[in-house]
């Protein structure tokens, strides 16, 4: 993967220096005496023919207009509940200039009803059904939830395992200044001497002797709850004093997720129906000796932050606390971060409808796609047990 992202760079730094040069003329004048042979020149190799590329979509591209009548389950669900999220949404959104209307009119209600709720949606909102490439409007909708870890400050014989602040070496670039048709992409590494290289993966920075000693920010006792609570991007560490401390996403080392319940599938030890967070959990606490290895295969690294006390929820990509039941993590290539969203889809491993006004105020690396949410649940065991049993089709 390092090896083809430096390819690809440097390629497209080549691309950009070189202009195409003008094909010598051939002179008519002999180069020697020779007598003049029915010698065939070598034709010129044909250059391969270019590999067709996707056009690329525009922001909010896979949006297509549609009507209120598109949600006439609204009604079931208790728009009240969803207010005070939309109100956290408007406490960012109030400052951009396309929001500033909706937002006031919101701030001035004061303990609205489901009936002037949808007033108010109704009057500052148009519809948009979310789409596919392929013009399909299902996909794939999956849950999420804020761990809660036991862990110290200082390691010990039971608090073994570290969450690592940002490092003060890991460099972040964004291509978008450098390569316009490269938009939201970044490459994160660190400099050795004039070169940018890719920063340390999962494995070496969980070696004994690691290159991230001293940043240290917590201590944990699972080394698998810590494995996930990386995958969430938060959560909530308990210390042995009772105090509970919030962590939040601080960086990424650079390197893409991979899943380990799709290599446990591969490698035939799991099977598909098993393969959840509780099914991967079971499977460690069987293979102790094969963990280490598997986790590796992963990766991507995430550094964490400490947040301020007596927050309602975890921070979103919006810069908000979001709340359980509420909120959902969204491509903000197809979905404007903070807006509401109306998702139709079922509960975790079963039929039973679950259609519910939330707001799009997070992100995720594995969220990708016009139709793709990740539903937040909240914190806890069982919220953890609900977001590792979502796999569910729906709209959005």
């Amino acid at each position: 993967m390092h090896a083809r992202l430096i390819v690809l760079l440097a390629l497209l730094l080549a691309a950009c220096g070189s202009q195409p040069q003008k094909p010598t003329q051939p002179s008519s004048k002999p180069t020697c005496d020779c007598p003049a042979l029915p010698i065939p020149l070598p034709e010129e190799p044909k250059p391969a023919p270019e590999k067709p590329t996707a056009p690329k979509i525009p922001d909010y591209g896979l949006l297509k207009p549609a009507s209120w009548d598109a949600l006439s389950t609204l009604e079931q669900d208790n728009l009240m509940q969803a207010w005070p999220a939309w109100l956290q949404s408007c406490s960012t959104l109030k400052t951009r200039q396309p929001w500033q209307a909706a937002c006031a009119a919101a701030q001035n209600m004061v303990n609205p009803d489901q009936a002037s709720i949808r007033s108010y949606l109704q009057s500052y909102f148009d519809v948009y059904q979310t789409t596919n490439v392929d013009g399909t409007d299902e996909g794939l909708i999956t849950g999420y939830y804020q761990p809660l870890l036991r862990g110290s400050r200082l390691p010990t014989a039971a608090y073994r395992f570290p969450l690592y602040s940002r490092p003060d070496d890991l460099i972040t670039v964004e291509l978008t200044s450098l390569f316009p048709e490269l938009a939201n992409k970044r490459v994160r590494g660190r400099v050795v001497g004039t070169k940018l290289i890719p920063y340390y993966d999962r494995g070496e920075i969980e070696a004994p002797q690691g290159p991230l000693k001293g940043r240290e920010l917590f201590w944990v006792d699972d080394i698998v709850e810590l494995f996930f609570l990386q995958i969430q991007g938060s959560g909530v560490i308990r210390l042995d004093n009772g105090e509970q401390v919030h962590v939040g996403y601080a960086d990424q080392n650079g390197f893409p997720y991979q899943s380990i319940g799709k290599l446990l599938i591969q490698r035939g030890e799991l099977t598909a129906d098993k393969a959840s967070m509780q099914g991967i959990k079971n499977w460690a606490s069987n293979n102790p000796d094969k963990l280490r290895e598997l986790l590796n295969s992963n990766p991507s690294y995430v550094f964490f932050r400490e947040l301020p006390p007596g927050l309602p929820g975890p921070l979103g990509a919006l810069g908000v606390p979001i709340l359980a039941e509420r909120a959902v993590a969204i491509d903000p290539r197809f979905v404007p971060l903070g807006a509401p969203v109306f998702l139709s889809t079922t509960y975790p491993n079963s039929n039973k409808p679950l259609n519910r006004l939330m707001m799009a105020q997070d992100t995720g690396g594995a969220i990708k796609g016009g139709v793709r949410a990740d539903f937040f649940w909240g914190a806890g065991n069982d919220a953890g047990r609900q977001a590792g049993a979502m796999k569910q089709r729906g709209r959005v």
